[in-house]
């Protein structure tokens, strides 16, 4: 069973691998730089579960998902197709913020980007958290 679950994820991490992303990929300190400018600050979204939450905080100021694949675009994303957004999820191994930011851009979101470190990045990074 352990053995065909990995075979499963790793099926599942190959199939994002070898796509093109329709979305920039950021680091930690591209989210800080972007989240200190006064005139573009990027809205952020945290597409982890309930309990990476509870375990790991959330970047402060995220706006929290309330499903990486299933979320509805017109409720919890910006009117502005043209608005900055940001994703990210647990870390480099999660995909929650790939398929999360997919959704948006395939809902017509021009400027979309994934900081692929996600929370455990963040906090590793030595950056504050907040309490979701």
């Amino acid at each position: 069973m352990r053995l065909s679950l990995l075979g499963v994820f790793l099926t599942v991490g190959l199939a994002f691998a070898g796509k093109e992303e329709k979305f920039k990929l950021i680091n930690v300190s591209q989210l800080v730089e972007q989240v200190g400018k006064v005139d573009s600050k990027p809205n952020i979204f945290d597409a982890n579960n309930d309990d990476t939450r509870k375990k790991d905080g959330a970047i402060p100021g995220a706006k929290l998902l309330s499903s990486f694949d299933e979320y509805n675009v017109s409720k919890e994303l910006p009117a502005s197709k043209d608005a900055s957004l940001v994703f990210y999820c647990a870390n480099t191994h999660c995909m929650a913020s790939h398929a999360a930011a997919e959704r948006a851009v395939d809902a017509g979101y021009t400027h979309v980007a994934v900081m692929a470190d996600g929370i455990q990045g963040w906090k590793k990074a030595g950056q504050k958290t907040a309490t979701p």
